[in-house]
């Protein structure tokens, strides 16, 4: 099995990762209510943009199929936290569609598609997953 990513934790709560099939690095950095200087996204950050990115791909996928344009589509997450134990408690994800005359089929086709793609699937039950659609 080949390794999809590799890390290495530089300090100050600091760790850098690389994809490896690509070479692209990131680096994160621990929240400053954790701690942290919040230079950087945190793993929770990721957690969160992983949502987004990931049904947002979906429907991206759903619409080139279906020769639907969503092409400047803007998406807009927020991460609330909890705390005992701190977790990431809700992501809201908010899509701002543009004007492109849209018809309701192509709305629910794009719609019905926003819970099905592997990260939603992959997160625990317990996380509240808010979808948003502005068209």
């Amino acid at each position: 099995m080949d390794v999809t990513i590799k890390s290495r934790y530089l300090g100050n709560l600091r760790v850098e990762s690389t994809h490896m099939q690509s070479g692209n690095k990131i680096i994160t950095d621990a929240p400053v209510d954790n701690r942290g200087k919040g230079e950087a996204f945190s793993p929770t950050d990721l957690l969160a943009t992983s949502l987004g990115s990931c049904i947002t791909t979906i429907m991206g996928i759903t619409a080139m199929d279906n020769g639907i344009d969503i092409e400047g589509t803007d998406v807009e997450v927020t991460k609330i936290m909890a705390s005992d134990p701190r977790r990431v408690a809700e992501v809201v994800v908010e899509f701002f569609f543009p004007d492109k005359g849209y018809s309701l089929e192509q709305k629910k086709m794009i719609e019905n598609v926003a819970g099905i793609s592997p990260v939603p699937l992959s997160l625990s039950a317990e996380l509240k997953q808010t979808i948003r659609f502005n068209w």
